[in-house]
């Protein structure tokens, strides 16, 4: 890849400054400026990058694409600049019109990575950096990280939440959110002061944790090497890859194009330590583009393989299925008891979070207390009610399909329950191809948990017609691959259009020595609140 222009020697020199022309602007993202040359406040900059709802007095804008209409909320709002991918309809016109500053650039994604750069280099330039990437697992390995740190007693960042929302990168919302709180710890109202990088005192973070989206884009079009534009500018002390594995399709069509963009988690990783899945041969690769004076660091659930690999016991960490305990510098840190979730893939996600963590130093009592007191995420194989167990997970492509299922089998198998309900929402507006992963995925575990086990799985679909917003409809063609994929391999399911009619049917169905586990994106997304209204909770 060509140097980014958020990494030219004119955007080094203007991170470091507190503040910046918006010529200088312009040249460090690769933008052309039309409107004007100067910043719309005689005030400039603030120092705050937003969206254009939550924008402010000098604040500058970054948004995907921009109309007439929204160059004129800009400029009644008085933000210092607005930088935009696609400037629709009259979007320049208005701009000369109004004297209003707008920057076009050829790639958004350099003018987020250079928003999330100067924030930091400005705001918490002596935080330690995580960067969490990979298909499955970064959002419960990258909180699980964000708890350990809090629990030792450290000021910590992180951009993941339940839903994930801010951890595309693909807007300014963190570097917002950490300007913002960086001023809300100091008191102060942001826009009072012309620039927030004048403010004394500012570090409040010990730590920044920040999970970077594995793939992104904008419908077909790939943003091209995103891993590793965003890595880049966090500069990462520490760099996870949980895995390697389809999901984004249309976007990515092949393993090797995934295999290409995660990657940049460790290309961009220049100091400290990066966190490889030794168990992923993907990932496992990935250890070829390590930087020099760079320490690797290898998660396993394979004791044999792990062990007999020859690489120092402080740089490799395992759990040992024999004797059902987390093994790090060949002694057991954590018994399988003591830990928060125990299916396979959570462990993978705990070892990945372990393993971070001893790269940052922490010591391990503090590690270990960290773990025994993480709550997990909602919809992280979340139990929402005990008679009978309803467990939720955010499942949603082949991979994470697979794990959870089996996770599910396997915890109705060791609590002797009678029936396993799984109900899983289709998901809509990805197409022919996820959609017929996700329902072959589904097949293939059903078929070998069935031929396993003397119970069988009972599966409900649902189109969720009734919760999910027009981003997230299921097609008649999507719904069609699904079921086909299930008919084909004689898979027995029922098909509900409406989210309410699938659990209601199952929740007249189930006993209380059952287990019932949900699993799917958006359209699975409203179970927890659908489930309280049947209930009458």
């Amino acid at each position: 890849m060509s140097k980014p222009y958020f990494l030219n020697e004119l955007a080094d020199s203007v991170s470091s400054l507190n503040t910046f022309s918006i010529n200088q602007l312009a040249d460090s993202i690769g933008g052309v400026i039309y409107g004007s040359n100067d910043y719309k406040p005689s005030t400039g900059f603030t120092g705050i990058f937003e969206t254009l709802n939550e924008a402010q007095e000098g604040d500058i804008v970054i948004r995907h694409w921009i109309n007439g209409k929204g160059v004129e909320i800009a400029n009644d709002k008085n933000v210092a600049c607005l930088i935009t991918l696609n400037p629709k309809e009259d979007a320049l016109e208005m701009a000369e019109k109004l004297h209003f500053p707008v920057i076009v650039v050829e790639r958004i994604e350099f003018a987020n990575a250079f928003a999330l750069r100067w924030t930091i280099d400005n705001l918490v330039p002596d935080s330690k950096r995580v960067v969490i990437s990979g298909t499955n697992g970064k959002s419960t390995s990258s909180h699980l990280i964000y708890h350990i740190l809090s629990n030792a007693g450290y000021n910590v960042f992180t951009n993941t939440d339940a839903k994930s929302e801010f951890n595309t990168l693909i807007d300014p919302m963190v570097a917002k959110l950490i300007s913002e709180e960086v001023l809300e710890n100091q008191g102060v109202n942001p826009r009072l002061f012309n620039f927030i990088c004048d403010i004394p005192n500012k570090k409040i973070f010990d730590y920044l944790v920040i999970e970077v989206s594995e793939v992104q884009g904008w419908g077909t079009d790939l943003m091209k090497n995103h891993a590793l534009i965003m890595s880049s500018a966090i500069n990462p002390d520490i760099g996870v890859v949980t895995n390697v594995a389809m999901d984004h399709i249309g976007l990515v069509n092949s393993i090797e194009e995934v295999f290409e963009e995660i990657s940049g988690v460790v290309k961009a990783t220049n100091k400290g330590g990066v966190v490889l899945n030794f168990d992923d041969e993907n990932v496992f690769a990935m250890k070829d583009f390590a930087n020099p004076g760079v320490d690797t660091y290898f998660t396993s659930m394979d004791k044999v393989a792990i062990e007999g690999f020859e690489v120092k016991n402080d740089k490799k960490i395992y759990f040992d299925s024999e004797e059902k305990a987390i093994i790090y510098g060949g002694k057991t840190i954590l018994k399988y008891e003591e830990l928060p979730f125990t299916g396979n893939h959570f462990i993978r996600n705990i070892l990945s979070a372990i393993s971070a963590c001893i790269s940052l130093d922490i010591p391990i009592e503090d590690i270990v207390k960290g773990v025994k007191s993480y709550m997990p995420l909602k919809r992280r194989f979340t139990c929402l009610y005990e008679e009978p167990i309803v467990i939720d997970d955010f499942a949603h492509n082949p991979d994470g399909i697979k794990a959870t299922v089996k996770a599910a089998s396997k915890l109705a198998n060791e609590l002797n329950k009678k029936e396993l309900y799984v109900a899983c929402a289709i998901r809509g507006s990805r197409g022919e191809t996820l959609n017929g992963f996700n329902s072959k995925a589904l097949t293939e575990v059903i078929n070998e948990l069935n031929n396993e086990n003397d119970r069988k799985i009972n599966l409900i679909l649902s189109s969720s017609v009734d919760l999910v917003d027009h981003l997230n409809f299921v097609e008649d063609f999507e719904k069609e691959i699904f079921l086909s994929n299930l008919d084909n391999e004689n898979i027995k399911y029922i098909h509900f259009e409406k989210l309410y009619d699938a659990l209601g049917f199952i929740m007249e169905k189930v006993d209380k020595d059952d287990l019932v586990l949900l699993i799917g994106a958006q359209g699975m997304d409203p179970a927890s609140d659908v489930l309280k209204d049947i209930l009458g909770y």
